[in-house]
């Protein structure tokens, strides 16, 4: 049985900027609230027409994939997390093989949110593990700026998200002792609706019944979150499934070089840095610069980190993610 290693990363986030002064102008807000409660100075809004959840998955993947190299026809799978698709369907999976022109391989579409990219990278994993894929090609990438309410009534929400996406390359490693050591999933679907966008879909709102009561208020067609509640779920399930997976390969806290949390909250990516004692050059955060990209996040901060060098051959990296689900997880890797 293989190991697999990511041999590749990519990401790509629009060029156009949105600061806190910038969303201030269209909603009661101000830097100050939002710095306080979530440490986001700025992210970035795809601008109408230029760019697709697809089309900057691709763009993040064109570059794992070179990075990695290999040619592109060498990709055996695709696994897209998302839960902002072009198309309420297909996914968009299918559309990165069209426009990556790759082979008549699989594409699986994934819909864990925040969590999305940990099971992207759990689903990989296991793929090459069995010897079934060599290379398998994992995208997270998320635009969220078209369904956000940008108004005062939607800012417990909007001042946080932003759009962008990152990609990973993942290959054999014939070292049982390096790249992924092991992967961790959990979910609760008990709170399911605390962090939910509840239409259009099947089960309670379709758009027939929005387009038939053409209801302003109708806010069911937004995210809602429960932030405090979810706040406080996910300091905890974060520390668990890191030391889950810790635990599970002999290793504590302080074996740890570079922790890439998903980026939701900086206060909670702080929490966990203090609670497992990590200083600041083993826990790396970019939220201030990018906002929450969801199941973007994990693979646009991996590879920031890796391009900065502050990831380096043995070094033990850990990533985890909390969100929507609620749905958490966690993966070791010896880089």
């Amino acid at each position: 049985m293989y190991n697999s290693k990511i041999a590749g990363l990519g990401f790509y986030v629009p060029e156009n900027v949105v600061t806190n002064d910038d969303l201030s102008k269209v909603m009661d807000t101000n830097d100050e609230w939002i710095q306080e409660r979530t440490g986001i100075q700025e992210r970035r809004h795809v601008v109408h027409g230029e760019d697709t959840t697809t089309t900057m998955g691709v763009k993040a993947a064109q570059k794992a994939i070179e990075r990695a190299g290999i040619d592109k026809d060498e990709i055996d799978f695709i696994v897209f997390a998302t839960l902002s698709p072009d198309f309420y369907f297909p996914g968009p999976g299918v559309l990165v093989q069209r426009d990556l022109g790759l082979r008549t391989v699989g594409a699986l579409d994934i819909r864990n949110q925040c969590s999305g990219f940990v099971y992207g990278i759990s689903v990989a994993d296991q793929y090459i593990k069995s010897g079934m894929y060599k290379n398998v090609l994992v995208i997270g990438s998320e635009l969220h700026s078209h369904g956000l309410d940008m108004t005062t009534r939607g800012r417990g929400v909007s001042v946080i998200f932003g759009d962008g996406a990152g990609a990973a390359v993942l290959t054999r490693e014939e070292n049982p002792d390096k790249g992924i050591l092991s992967t961790h999933l959990h979910s609760e679907g008990e709170h399911a609706e605390e962090l939910s966008l509840i239409a259009p879909g099947m089960g309670k709102r379709w758009v027939t019944d929005i387009i038939a009561d053409n209801d302003p208020e109708d806010t069911s067609y937004y995210p809602h979150m429960n932030g405090q509640f979810v706040f406080k779920n996910a300091v905890v399930r974060f520390s668990e499934v890191i030391m889950e997976g810790l635990q599970k390969n002999n290793l504590v806290p302080q074996d740890i070089d570079m922790l890439i949390p998903h980026q939701a909250n900086l206060r909670i990516s702080q929490f966990i840095q203090k609670k497992f004692g990590l200083g600041d050059d083993q826990v790396f955060n970019n939220i201030m610069k990018y906002g929450n990209t969801t199941a973007a996040s994990i693979p646009i901060a991996l590879t920031e980190a890796w391009e900065e060098g502050k990831i380096k051959e043995g070094d033990l990296v850990v990533l985890a993610a909390f969100g929507s689900g609620f749905t958490w997880g966690s993966v070791i890797i010896r880089w």
